[in-house]
């Protein structure tokens, strides 16, 4: 297991961590969640050692190999194929080891590791990762310094996939792919064979490919069971309950200081006073957690024009006299919510340049509504932000006749607030950068909102709220993203771009993602492509026979803590109503605090041995 006990951590004098715990079970597939700049990235670099704890410490599994996706995407003439297979380094210096010894038993020892670890399929498993993440057996095949370092981190990660750390560490890997290969690594991911740690602000992933979510909020880590929309309902429900405490134990504090206040120099009352003034003295203060709000998006709504606002008719358009997409014959309402559907390389940022003008036909014709305003956000778009200028600066070019009071109005729709307003555009957030370039791009309140890549750099919090915004605008909308739970939240036409064609997919997102799947190769391919077990020692039957009294113990230790938590539970609910204090009975109240102290010890000793359990489970498995 993976264990993080009692960390601490700062950077230049801000704590980050301050006595975190968790303990993440081998084998669990888990989305690590947090607020931008809270720590998320900080910890990965903890757990591989890059970076040296204050206090606490984490433990590793012995032997164990942690993996993540390098910084750096390789850009070497090695072609794709060979540069994932160079990534398994055990098979690379077996192989190569192989080459050169002439010790006949050491050549032996060799060729069985090597059929130990499945070197003799690797090739075809290397391929199969990446295929799944969008390169067809030609591109595998071509030097890696051929393609972009957006398709680089592609084959980096592939790499890391192909070779199979115990402890894989993920940081945002779907901001370098595009929705196919988004949704082929959900599959891929969830049938992982060892413990994933994923940072994503990607719903969909982690509701598809984790069974556990493990949240950093107030320097502290807390492990869920479940994906994130069951993370967010129970801890939504568990904020409930605290608030619910909270009032219920102010009423009660009010309650006693009312007394105290009343009777407190009354000779015949001046006991009670004293001890209910003891008992608010006592009273521990139960702490919410921090909210955080998240600022909405404020999309200016357009006037109606008469329908279609733009026709594509028989258009051709592509680069330097090359068509990437042939004979389109499009129309666009300003109801309309289209999401663009296929492979990055297909032609759908293409499509989206044509329709906002960016990008001329090069035969047919483009037919606009002589009104039409156009919208248009592209990923890239915010690089080109001036970064030595403040987004007062670029509003200012932008509204030259507003004064500056209107001009603050303005970005605080768009969630820059007065700080962030005055502050230079270098030294902004992605997301707030983000923010500024959606503010730009629906300034003149467009009918036709085009957004190409909207949400690399918002949390999961910001997207949401841009789903909201979009769901309230009026104008139509074209959008090309990464992010399912964003297309199945916002549209409701799905055009496929593929092959240099545009036509409707009739039919949803879960369609699509089994088209992709089934074309692609699933996930599922990962268990029988995956490398063998090191040392096979029993079979899968056996091991269920002798873990069997072990897995018996962990359940039985589970059930015991779920009895105390109730018990618990119950008990706060009595301590913290009113009435209990209504009428004064010392001895009624130090019975209850202390069985409120043996819980507590009850509590941590059941989860001391529910640990000792999953480790001796853990430790029989993997003999």
């Amino acid at each position: 297991m993976l264990r993080i006990d009692d960390i601490s951590f700062s950077i230049e004098g801000r704590p980050l961590f301050e006595g975190a715990s968790a303990i993440i079970p081998t084998g669990h597939k888990v989305g690590f969640v947090g607020r931008n700049g809270t720590g998320k990235t900080t910890l990965f670099r903890l757990i591989t050692g890059e970076l040296v704890l204050e206090g606490g410490q984490i433990g590793v599994p012995r032997g164990a190999r942690i993996g993540g996706v390098a910084q750096e995407a390789p850009a070497s003439a090695q072609s794709l194929l060979d540069t994932v297979l160079a990534a398994d380094t055990e098979r690379a210096a077996l192989l190569a080891e192989a080459e050169t010894s002439t010790d006949a038993a050491r050549i032996a020892d060799i060729h069985a590791r090597l059929a130990d670890i499945g070197a003799h399929s690797a090739e075809a498993r290397a391929a199969m990762i990446l295929a799944g993440l969008g390169f067809d057996t030609a591109a595998q095949a071509r030097p890696c310094s051929d393609f972009s370092g957006g398709w680089r981190m592609r084959v980096a990660l592939a790499g890391v996939l192909f070779a199979e750390p115990d402890i894989l560490l993920l940081d945002e890997p779907t901001n370098y792919l595009d929705l196919e290969g988004t949704i082929w690594l959900e599959s891929y991911l969830a049938k992982y064979p060892h413990t994933v740690l994923v940072i994503s602000h990607d719903r969909e992933l982690l509701n598809r490919s984790v069974g556990a979510i493990l949240h950093l909020e107030n320097r502290k880590l807390t492990l869920w069971t479940g994906g994130y929309d069951q993370f967010e309902r129970l801890r939504r429900e568990k904020l409930d309950q605290a608030q619910s405490a909270r009032k219920k134990q102010d009423a009660r504090r009010a309650h006693m200081q009312a007394y105290v206040d009343r009777f407190r120099y009354k000779a015949s009352k001046a006991k009670q006073a004293q001890s209910r003034l003891k008992m608010i003295e006592r009273m521990t203060p139960i702490e919410l957690e921090e909210g955080g709000s998240t600022i909405a998006f404020n999309f200016p709504s357009p006037e109606e024009l008469s329908p279609p606002i733009l026709k594509v008719d028989d258009v051709n358009v592509g680069y330097g006299g090359q068509p990437v997409l042939r004979k389109l014959d499009l129309r666009i309402d300003q109801d309309d919510r289209i999401a663009l559907l296929g492979a990055n390389g297909q032609g759908k940022s293409t499509l989206a340049k044509l329709l906002a003008g960016r990008l001329a036909p090069m035969s047919g014709a483009l037919v606009t509504s002589s009104k039409l305003r156009v919208g248009y956000f592209a990923q890239h778009q915010v690089d080109e932000l001036h970064l030595d200028e403040t987004p007062i600066q670029h509003l200012r070019r932008l509204r030259p006749g507003e004064t500056p009071a209107k001009i603050r109005a303005r970005l605080a729709a768009g969630g820059l607030g007065a700080d962030q307003a005055d502050t230079e555009v270098g030294r902004l957030s992605g997301g707030q950068k983000s923010r500024l370039s959606l503010l730009i791009a629906t300034l003149d309140a467009p009918h036709l909102l085009i957004l190409d890549e909207p949400t690399n750099h918002l949390d999961i919090q910001s997207r949401e709220a841009l789903v909201a915004a979009l769901t309230e605008y009026s104008g139509a909308i074209i959008l090309v993203s990464h992010d399912p739970h964003l297309v199945s939240m916002t549209a409701d036409r799905l055009w496929l771009v593929r092959d240099g064609k545009v036509r409707d997919f009739d039919d949803d997102m879960d369609a699509y993602r089994r088209l992709l799947l089934s074309e692609r190769g699933t996930g599922g391919a990962v268990a029988t492509a995956q490398r063998p077990p090191q040392q096979p020692r029993r079979s899968a039957a056996q091991k269920r026979r002798d873990t069997a009294p072990l897995q018996a113990e962990v359940s039985k230790c589970e059930a015991r803590i779920t009895k105390l938590q109730a018990m618990r539970a119950k008990l706060d609910e009595k301590l913290a109503d009113p009435a209990t204090y209504e009428s004064w009975n010392a001895a009624m109240l130090a019975n209850l605090q202390r069985k409120n102290a043996e819980l507590n010890e009850g509590m941590e000793r059941a989860e001391n041995l529910w640990l000792e359990a999953v480790a001796r489970l853990e430790a029989s498995a993997d003999s």
